[in-house]
């Protein structure tokens, strides 16, 4: 697993009517709890007379981190139904918040589980779904004569680099597809005067 699926740009206000009541619909992408806290503020900000705020979101490689928030709906009737359309598009790193303004009919279960669901779909389907590659950081510790092997070899694997200190001893760090790891390590391990770690990027 060296890749996962997310959406590229946030998508803001797709917007479902059902009985009177108002479904507004936002997903944005989110890397971090930090991210994630922002995003709900900025909609609560916007939106501070709406009814409920109800959202799920997917964190992590596999999804590992991930919430559902009925935000004072029936248990059950909301963020679920929310999470599971980023289950079903398979993307991590995306909260979908849907903001409701209550039209004065009651809906029912059945009714707020469609609604809510409806309301993830459409705004799923307004986002550019794109393919991220996992990045890794390597920090790369050479002799002043090798800059050449070294900076040959990163462009080879794709590596854009971030630092460069060039002095006697030369550090240079850069940021790589993570499927590329095991493959530079080789490389590099091969030559001498060279000291080489990766960090998480």
């Amino acid at each position: 697993m060296f890749s996962f699926k997310t959406i590229e740009f946030p998508v803001e206000n797709t917007l479902l009517k059902e009985k009177g009541s108002k479904f507004i619909g936002f997903a944005f992408p989110v890397n971090n709890e930090e991210e994630l806290k922002n995003a709900l503020e900025k909609i609560r900000t916007e939106h501070p007379k709406a009814t409920h705020h109800c959202y799920a979101f997917r964190i992590g490689l596999n999804g590992e981190n991930y919430r559902a928030n009925d935000d004072g709906e029936p248990s059950g009737s909301a963020g679920l139904p929310i999470y599971n359309q980023l289950l079903a598009n398979e993307i991590t790193n995306v909260l979908v918040i849907s903001v409701r303004y209550y039209g004065g009919t009651k809906l029912g279960v059945s009714g707020l589980v469609k609604a809510y669901k409806e309301s993830a779909k459409i705004t799923i389907e307004e986002a550019n779904i794109i393919t991220k590659e996992l990045e890794i950081v390597i920090e790369i510790t050479f002799n002043f004569n090798q800059q050449n092997i070294i900076f040959t070899l990163l462009s080879k694997y794709d590596a854009k680099v971030l630092n460069f200190d060039a002095d006697e001893q030369c550090l240079v760090t850069a940021s790589m597809k993570l499927s590329q790891k095991e493959s530079i390590s080789d490389k590099l391990s091969e030559m001498q005067y060279i000291t080489f770690n990766f960090k998480d990027y």
